[in-house]
This record gives structure tokens, sequence and C-alpha cells, in this order.
């Protein structure tokens, strides 16, 4: 993975701004996840200040990747898609002082780091927005049975016993 090192909060600071692409194959936790390593992903990362004066960064992410379907067992696209709004905080300490104050669920906390790499941010992204257990909406190869017959109820058959 071609690695893109900042100073995560001077890239606040200045207002920053880091965008690219980046082939998926490059990722190798991300690609341990998929069933095809083919496909790139987009970012977007802008720095800036929160309301509440801390640094923050802004992730944008999206791509198509390529998941198996957990129904199916088949191959399945996926388009990930994926904002986030990430607290730089100094330490542990101060990621815990942040999080209790903003108390905002849509926020996250992360230490920051003075060699940051974008591209593992980016790939943690991407990580945490792939669904937990991806399915087609219609399997391939599932074709409703026209005129199929419901299986009667158990309970029903034990009526008829009585």
């Amino acid at each position: 993975m071609s690695a893109k090192i900042v100073d995560s909060f001077e890239f606040c600071k200045q207002q920053q701004q880091a965008a690219g692409q980046a082939p998926v194959a490059e990722f190798a936790r991300l690609s341990a996840e998929l069933s095809s390593s083919a496909g790139a992903l987009d970012w977007v990362i802008a720095g800036g200040r929160h309301a509440a004066g801390v640094p923050q960064l802004l992730l944008n992410v999206s791509g198509q990747v390529e998941l198996v379907c957990q129904r199916c067992l088949s191959p399945m696209l996926h388009q990930l898609e994926s904002v986030s709004t990430l607290v730089l905080a100094i330490d542990d300490v101060d990621a815990d002082e942040i999080e209790t104050r903003l108390d905002d669920e849509r926020l996250d906390v992360i230490v920051g780091s003075t060699s940051q790499d974008l591209m593992v941010l980016v790939e943690d992204e991407a990580l945490l927005a792939l669904p937990l257990s991806p399915r087609h909406a219609q399997c391939p190869g599932d074709v409703p049975q026209a005129g199929a017959e419901k299986a009667e109820s158990p309970f029903a058959v034990l009526k008829k016993l009585r």
C-alpha cells in the first residue's frame, strides 16, 4: 500500500485536503474480507476544526467491492459508501475526555499522530463500512415457484390426529 504520511494535527490546523483513488488490492486487510481484490476505492480526507475547537478529519470513502453472499455463497457486488467525522485527540486519556464532552454518536474520536498514514484511515473506514452478513436481494438461481403449495403446518397435522 502506498503510504501517504501526514502530521494529522497540522493537516487539520492548515485545513488541508487530500484525495485519490487506490486499488483494492493495495489494502491487505480489506482484500482478506472480499471475494476478489478487483476494483478501486475513491477517497477524500479534509482537515478542519470541530465546533468544540478540537481538530477533526472528514473522511469519505466509496467504491465497488466484491463480497461473498452469505445465503448462496456466490460473489456479489457491493457499493461501499462511507462518510465519517474523526475527531483527533492527543492521547487515550484526552480521547476519553473529548468523547465524554462531545457525547455525539456520529463522531469517532481517535488518537492523532504526527506521522499518520492516510491510507490506513481509508482502509479502516472501508472495513467498518462492510455489511456484517452480505446477501443478495434475490440470489441468482432463486426462481420463485409459481403455484407451489404452501407446506401444511405441523400443528394442523397434529389436529388431524385428534
